[in-house]
């Protein structure tokens, strides 16, 4: 067997991607807008087209802040017991915003993952040698 050095470690490309950053430069931004996947890198001109992230980044985003805060919300009606009207604008409040907050991170990520392992045609031209 051969030791093949990663050309793209999926560690810094999974950090780059939560930065939203290009996952190859990690100087340009991934996104255009909000939640809009640019094309390429406008720093180093990296090809971002082949991305095929679809609804994943919403789901990990459902996942994270379920498992966030549900716990929180058992325990917060545990310890002080609010009331309900209070529960409910509190944590309607932090759900919105934690999800605004992770949605283009994880597109991003899920973006970087994709370049890193040359899923759907990143990294189609290149010739990997053994």
């Amino acid at each position: 067997m051969h030791d093949i050095e990663d050309d793209r470690p999926i560690g810094r490309s999974i950090l780059r991607g939560l930065m939203c950053r290009c996952p190859a430069c990690g100087r340009g931004p991934v996104l255009q807008g909000y939640l809009t996947p640019r094309a390429s890198c406008p720093v180093c001109g990296e090809d971002l087209s082949p991305q095929r992230t679809d609804d994943g980044p919403a789901y990990l985003t459902i996942l994270v802040v379920g498992h966030l805060l549900a716990p929180t919300l058992l325990a917060s009606f545990i310890l002080w017991r609010p009331a309900p009207l209070t529960m409910i604008a509190v944590f309607a409040t932090l759900c919105v915003a934690l999800s605004l907050f992770l949605l283009p991170r994880l597109k991003g990520m899920m973006l970087a993952i994709q370049w890193s392992r040359r899923m759907h045609g990143f990294g189609a031209g290149e010739v990997i040698h053994d």
